[in-house]
């Protein structure tokens, strides 16, 4: 395990294009300051400062993106209390790391092994398919993407009428649940019921559900 000063990148940290990157957004986006649980957070990931997942995890509390549609974790913040590390270690079992997730109920992780050998690689836990979804980028990549307009398109279908009011109400550490959820048959954004929830208790409840449509005779 390596020590936190051989983790600090001293003569290529990606901070400053972390920081270009963000002062490029097309999209609104907040930096939040870093907490105190920094050093802790970055010990336990075990990446670099040189690393553009280092830099978000070491150096951010974590960024909102489209007026906090998006949540990139980072080592947490009053505006944003789940921090990269213990967010993975809570609520699931390993194989992947949970870095980002949105107002509709999805969740972005970083393929660790869990969902095959493009180790590295992004993938989305769509809402409306219950199913972990590749998107064939690194984090880097996956960040600058998010900045972007691009980001519009990815999220038309998930985008109900009153999405911006009701992100008013929300906080970075809540989602919209819908019923019927989305992933049925009965389910749409017209036409289900709709629920601000926290994060966790929805990634709670669709483990539970992903685990049954897996085994249904269990």
């Amino acid at each position: 395990m390596k020590h936190l000063e051989d983790l600090i990148e001293h003569d290529e940290p990606a901070l400053p294009l972390l920081k270009e990157l963000l002062s490029n957004a097309q999209r609104s986006c907040q930096l939040l300051p870093p907490s105190e649980e920094n050093a802790r957070v970055l010990l336990g990931l075990q990446v670099t400062t040189r690393s553009t997942l280092g830099a978000v995890a070491y150096e951010t509390g974590g960024i909102l993106v489209d007026g906090g549609w998006l949540r990139f974790l980072g080592s947490g913040h009053e505006q944003l209390s789940r921090n990269i590390l213990d967010w993975t270690h809570l609520h699931d079992g390993g194989g992947h790391l949970l870095v980002a997730d949105d107002a509709a109920g999805g969740f972005f992780s970083i393929n660790g092994g869990r969902f095959g050998e493009d180790v590295g690689s992004m993938y989305y836990w769509a809402p409306d398919t219950l199913e972990w979804e590749p998107l064939e980028i690194g984090y880097t990549d996956f960040l600058e993407w998010a900045l972007s307009d691009q980001m519009l398109m990815f999220y038309k279908d998930l985008k109900w009428p009153t999405w911006q009011e009701d992100l008013e109400k929300m906080n970075a550490d809540q989602c919209m649940t819908f019923y019927p959820f989305l992933w049925t048959q009965e389910g749409s954004l017209e036409t289900s019921s709709r629920r601000v929830v926290d994060v966790a208790e929805h990634y709670e409840l669709n483990i539970g559900f992903a685990s049954k449509l897996e085994n249904p005779s269990s």
